[in-house]
Order: structure tokens, then sequence, then C-alpha cells
């Protein structure tokens, strides 16, 4: 009950009094439980976290490296219109400026997990593996933010065409990528190295 109230509301408009009315439960079971509203926002964060990176992590273990990055968006993007509720607690912004953001978590360990894969894959394919995070971020980072505007925006588009278009861009991008791109008309002050 507290997902949906938090999903719906925010952190600072939720009470305790509010989730525990909506649970059939007094305020002293909720405290017992949880402690205070941020511990129940913490853990509320913490499933939702852990069911969607679970997915995506089962959906990179295998298949082509196309086939795992079609499938890693295709879980992404339904965990945002099946679970709308667990997306928008993980798009807020958390209670307190300590604790981070639970989509940035999420996003962390992906890119992580990613990255490890891309590693592998970089090193097989004669490219240099210590520049596979800055792939890996970069294309879970472009999934993330499209899927923010998809909720955002009310789902204009059917998941099936948005995957198909998010995973094309992706899987050219990675497909096409030079083995030393060059900076081609960008305009540094130093030489980056990578």
């Amino acid at each position: 009950m507290g997902r949906e109230l938090f999903a719906s509301r925010g952190y600072e408009a939720t009470s305790i009094e509010e989730v525990a009315a909506k649970a059939g439960v007094s305020k002293p079971i909720v405290y017992e439980h949880f402690g205070a509203k941020e511990g129940l926002y913490a853990a509320i964060v913490e499933r939702e976290m852990d069911g969607l990176v679970q997915g995506m992590s089962d959906a990179i273990a295998q298949g082509s490296a196309r086939e795992r990055f079609e499938a890693a968006v295709l879980v992404f993007l339904t965990y945002a219109k099946e679970e709308p509720a667990g997306f928008a607690v993980l798009t807020r912004d958390s209670p307190t400026s300590s604790a981070r953001r639970g989509l940035t978590r999420v996003i962390d360990d992906l890119a992580q997990r990613v990255g490890d894969i891309f590693q592998a894959e970089f090193s097989r394919a004669g490219f240099n593996p210590k520049v596979a995070p800055v792939y890996a971020n970069a294309l879970v980072g472009m999934v993330t933010q499209v899927g923010v505007w998809w909720a955002a925006e009310g789902r204009p588009i059917p998941l099936e065409h948005v995957v198909r278009h998010v995973s094309a861009l992706g899987w050219m991008g990675l497909r096409h990528l030079p083995r030393d791109p060059s900076a081609s008309g960008l305009r540094t002050k130093g030489k980056a190295k990578g």
C-alpha cells in the first residue's frame, strides 16, 4: 500500500497514518516493522530495485550480444509499463540528501553488470576493454531516459515500437563502433586517452 501512496503523492506528502490506514494496520505496527517513514520508503525502493535488477540481469545472461541488449531494453520498458507505481517510486527523489535516488542505484548496478559483459566482448572483438564502462553507462542511461520520458508522456507509442527503436539505435551504434574513434571536429584543449 505504501508503494502506491509514495508513487502518487511523493515522499513528503505521504504520511505514516495514511499508509497504516490503507494497509488496515495501526500506525505503531508500521513503526515497529520499518522504524520510520524513511525506513518504509527505503524498503519499498529496495524491493523494486531488486526485482528490476534481477530481471535485467537475467535478460543479459545469455544469447547473442544483440539478443541480450534487446532483452534488457524490453525488460526495463516492460517494468515501466507494468509497474507504474514502482517505476514512479524509483524515479522520484529520495527523502534525504544522503540517500541516493532509487533509479540511480539501479542504473549503477546495471551499468556495472553490462560493463562486465562488454569488457569480455570488447576483448574478444579486439577492442580496448578499458573503455567498456563508457559504452555500458551510455546505453543504460539511454534506455533509462527513454523509459522516464515514455512514462511521463503517458506511453504515447506502443511498447513494442519503443523497444525496437531504442534497440536499433543502441545496436547499430555498437555494431559500427570503430576500434579507435576519432574526435571528428571535436575541439578539446587536451587529447583524450582511451
